[in-house]
Parts: structure tokens; C-alpha cells; sequence
């Protein structure tokens, strides 16, 4: 049998564009009639999807899976750490966790993982004419080479010809891709075949003399200039581009959401899909920023615990719990859910040292954790009949749930009932609406991702002030990949990237 084609996309740092430049790789191959798939070793991120065998992956190749159109396997990411401090992360190994590890215990468990790496690689070759591949953070930490397995490594492991990407519009562009190619063994050099420019604002004719500087010395070819491209709606991988978003004043007449920034917070992407006419999202950090919203919601965290004793010394916990008794509405999803309960506790020390810790009490439930992970794609319909669910009873979702723990309501109506999950799962409630209607919790991630839920909600908060945009949320992310795709494929010397595609280490 035939092996696919591979391609590498790596990146001289961080957040330099390499999962948008894959998720656009993909869109363009799949345009051009090829079989398409991406594939990224080892994913670190807070930010992941459940596929529909129950699998975690990172988002990021579940998004360029949707850009390929094709079905997410863990395959495609078949190692994702996902942080539980600055120096410790859960290893999830093809979709299930393994254990969980700090730095060093896990560079000592590199060498095996790597076998792992080369199945999936292997399994995804056979199916596909052509395999995309993502590096991580930057192929020339040098301090790491020993232990990776997610950049030099896996291209050499996949005879791999690499387009190594340089971020521009953090500057130092030239520097950075210069200075990686330095670091680099002349091996790992031989399997860059290309240069990116990313992230580009004004007119790329003035790059030329850098860009000609850059060629001649390190005799490598500019493949295209990208331009910076704004308010593309794509789930991005990782937090950072929290940080990047600019300050957004609250719109006249619109619905004002705080989301509330927990340092391990998880799935962010949930509340991409708030983003539009007629509402404002924030992402709140402190008491003083959260003001006067008219809908808080509090996210998914991998350290439900420990964000929620950061809430309190923070003072935001307090503040959140003065909106309630001046009526704001709430949603905690997943582990914002647990922290609205009556308590946590973690008998076995599952998540944290602590035994049992007070939630904010704003839902009469409490939460017990479990060494069982539930990663579970599901579909739902809204039983919660008033407040913030106000209308929607009956209504379809569908979502994913990713948590470890078991959440009991002692009063209050269920939010959703499921009733289709893969496994054949009976049916059964998910998550909490109070009394008064005000205050919800669920265990679904993506559910903002429903389009009749997710105005319905917002038109129910808004009043009279004004009217929702609505936007199919499918359709508008398949016009977001076209956009992507579009913008890169004209930027691009495609004729030269066709060839390397095809000539691979004989480009």
C-alpha cells in the first residue's frame, strides 16, 4: 500500500501561526481533491475535543480535521499533556489518560512514547494521500532536543520536508528565522525546504530587502508572505490569544458577557460562538473588571480546586456572589459547575491535596471526583423550563463532556437531559437550574456552538434592547475555513509548495 505524502509546519516559537497554517494546508489540499489529514505528536493545551470513539485530543486538530472534512480520531494527536501546574500535566495517551507526570519523569518516557507517535503516524499514511503535520513551540530548544518528539524527530520519523514559520507581527521576524536555522543540526536544516512569513500588516514590498537578506543567508527560499488576517473565527490552541484580544468596550444596546479567567482554565474556545452583533464577551481577571454584566459565566478548569481558591483570594468569588444577590444570571460549565455547588471533595486525592473544599453555594448540588475521566460526545435536549432557559425547553444540543467527577443535585431542575451518547447510555439529567432560574450548570462543553440555543439564551437576556445576530454556526466556520484558506493560498508560492509536497526530501 501506498504511504501518504507528509508535509511538517513548524514554527521558529510559540503562537506563531502553525495551527492556522495547518488547519489552512488542509482546507487548500481538500479543495484540490486530495485526502487529507493533520497529525501533531504532542499537544500541550488546556484546549481539547472529545471524539466520537471518546477520545481527547487537542482542539486545534480537531479544527483542522473540520477543516479537511473529515471525522477527529486520536490519531491525529495521539499524545496531549494537559498542565496542572507550572511543572506537572496529565499525559493523555490516544485519547485516555495515562498518568500524570512532572518534566523530567516524563522526558524519561519519551522514548516508548515515541512508538506510539509512530503508529498513529503509520495508521493515518495508510488512509490518506497526504498527512499535515504540526511541530510545537520551536525546533530549536536546543535544551529539549534529547527528549522531543514533536518537531526534528517526528520529521525525520515521517521523512518529512518542513516550511518553518516566522511570526512577524511580534517583530523580529528575520532574527528568528535566522536564529533558528543556526541552531539547528545540519541534518534538521535538510528538512527545511521553506520560509513563512506570518501575520503580516502593510505592504510585504517593503519586506523584500529582508526577505532577499534572509534567502542568501541561509539559502533557503521565502515561500509567500500571509497577512495578518483579523477576527478569524477559527478555535485557536492555546490561551495566548486571550492575551492578544484587544479591550472590548461594551456595545450600546448589547448583551454584556464576563467570562471569568481561571489560570488553568480549559476549553476557552466554548465562548467563541458569544461573539457576535448584539453581544460583548469579556474575559474577566479581576473584581473590578467584572462590573455590571448581564450574564456571567464561569468556565472549564483541569484545577477545579485550585482556580476556585485563586476566585476567592482574588476577591472575584465575592464579587460574583454579590451579582447574584442583585439578580445576574450565571452558568458555570463543566468545572465552573462544580465551583457553583455547595462543595468539592476529592477523597482520593484525584485533583488536589485537598479533601473537601466550600463551592460558591449558589446551586444546591456538591461534586465528588473520581479517577475515572468521562470523555463522552453527547446530544441533549433542554429540560429547564424558566430564567435563562426561559423558552428553550425541548430545544436539541449537542456538545461533549470532558471532566473527573460526579456531580449530585439535591434540589433544582436538571438543565438537559441526554439522550444519545455513543456508548448507548441510558438516559439520564445533566446539570442544574435553581429555583429562581438565575443560576445553571452544566457538564456540555461546546453547547454555544448550537445556533437555536445559543440566540434563544441571549435574545432571553437581552429584552428589548435590541436583536441577536444569527449565524449557523457550521456554515459560518466552514466560510471562516474558506476565508483561511483563501488568504493563504494567495499569499503563497502554491506551485512550490505542491512540489515540495510531492518531491518531499528531494525538494
Amino acid at each position: 500500500m501506498t504511504q501518504a505524502k507528509t508535509v511538517m509546519v513548524q514554527g521558529t516559537g510559540s503562537s506563531v501561526g502553525k495551527s492556522m497554517m495547518v488547519a489552512a494546508l488542509c482546507r487548500m489540499l481538500r479543495q484540490d481533491g486530495y485526502r487529507v489529514a493533520p497529525f501533531k505528536a504532542q499537544n500541550m493545551s488546556l484546549n481539547s475535543f472529545v471524539t466520537k470513539e471518546g477520545g481527547e485530543i487537542g482542539r486545534a486538530q480537531a479544527v483542522q480535521a473540520e477543516a479537511a472534512g473529515i471525522e477527529p480520531t486520536v490519531h491525529m494527536n495521539p499524545i496531549l499533556l494537559k498542565p496542572e501546574s507550572d511543572c506537572r500535566s496529565q499525559v493523555v495517551v490516544r485519547g485516555k489518560p495515562w498518568k500524570t507526570s512532572a518534566a523530567r519523569e516524563y522526558w524519561r518516557d519519551t522514548a516508548q512514547l515515541l512508538d506510539v507517535v509512530a503508529e498513529s503516524l503509520a495508521h493515518l499514511r495508510q488512509h490518506y494521500d497526504v498527512v499535515v503535520i504540526e511541530g510545537a513551540g520551536s525546533p530549536a530548544e536546543v535544551n529539549l532536543r534529547e527528549h522531543e518528539i514533536v518537531n526534528m524527530r517526528v520529521a525525520r520519523l515521517a521523512g518529512a520536508p518542513v516550511l518553518l514559520v516566522g511570526d512577524i507581527d511580534r517583530g523580529g521576524v528575520f532574527a528568528s528565522l535566522v536564529g533558528t536555522l543556526e541552531l539547528l543540526t545540519p541534518e534538521e536544516r535538510r528538512h527545511v525546504k521553506g520560509l513563512i512569513i506570518n501575520k503580516f500588516r502593510g505592504d510585504p514590498a517593503l519586506l523584500m530587502p529582508g526577505v532577499e537578506m534572509v534567502e542568501k543567508r541561509t539559502g533557503k527560499p521565502c515561500l509567500g508572505v500571509v497577512p495578518y488576517i483579523p477576527d478569524l473565527s477559527v478555535a485557536q490552541e492555546d490561551g495566548v490569544y486571550l492575551d492578544d484580544r484587544p479591550e472590548k468596550k461594551v456595545a450600546v444596546n448589547s448583551v454584556d458577557v464576563a467570562v471569568i479567567c481561571l489560570p488553568y482554565m480549559s476549553n476557552y474556545d466554548d465562548f467563541d460562538p458569544l461573539g457576535r452583533e448584539g453581544c460583548s464577551v469579556r474575559y474577566v481577571s479581576t473584581a473590578t473588571e467584572l462590573g455590571l454584566p448581564d450574564l456571567i459565566i464561569l468556565p472549564g478548569t483541569k484545577t477545579t480546586i485550585a482556580d476556585l481558591q485563586q476566585l476567592r483570594r482574588s476577591g472575584i468569588a465575592d464579587a460574583i456572589v454579590r451579582r447574584h444577590r442583585c439578580g445576574t444570571p450565571i452558568i458555570g460549565i463543566c468545572g465552573g459547575y462544580q465551583m457553583l455547588g455547595q462543595r468539592i471533595s476529592d477523597p482520593e486525592h484525584v485533583e488536589s491535596d485537598e479533601g473537601e473544599v466550600a463551592g460558591l453555594g449558589l446551586l444546591d448540588v456538591y461534586t465528588v471526583f473520581e479517577q475515572e475521566k468521562r470523555t463522552i460526545q453527547v446530544s441533549a435536549v433542554v429540560a429547564g423550563d424558566s430564567g435563562v432557559l426561559a423558552g428553550l425547553q425541548g430545544l436539541g444540543v449537542e456538545g461533549y463532556e470532558i471532566h473527573q467527577g460526579s456531580t449530585i443535585v439535591v434540589s433544582g431542575q436538571p438543565a438537559f437531559r441526554i439522550h444519545r451518547t455513543p456508548d448507548g447510555a441510558s438516559d439520564h439529567c445533566d446539570g442544574c437550574l435553581d429555583n429562581t432560574g438565575r443560576v445553571m450548570g452544566t457538564y456540555i462543553h461546546g453547547l454555544f456552538n448550537n445556533e437555536d440555543f445559543t440566540v434563544g439564551l441571549l435574545t432571553g437576556l437581552s429584552g428589548t434592547r435590541g436583536n441577536i445576530a444569527r449565524r449557523d454556526t457550521v456554515e459560518w466556520r466552514q466560510r471562516e475555513y474558506d476565508r483561511l484558506a483563501d488568504t493563504v493560498r494567495s499569499s503563497l508560492n502554491m506551485k512550490a509548495i505542491y512540489d515540495i509536497v510531492s518531491q518531499g526530501m528531494n525538494a
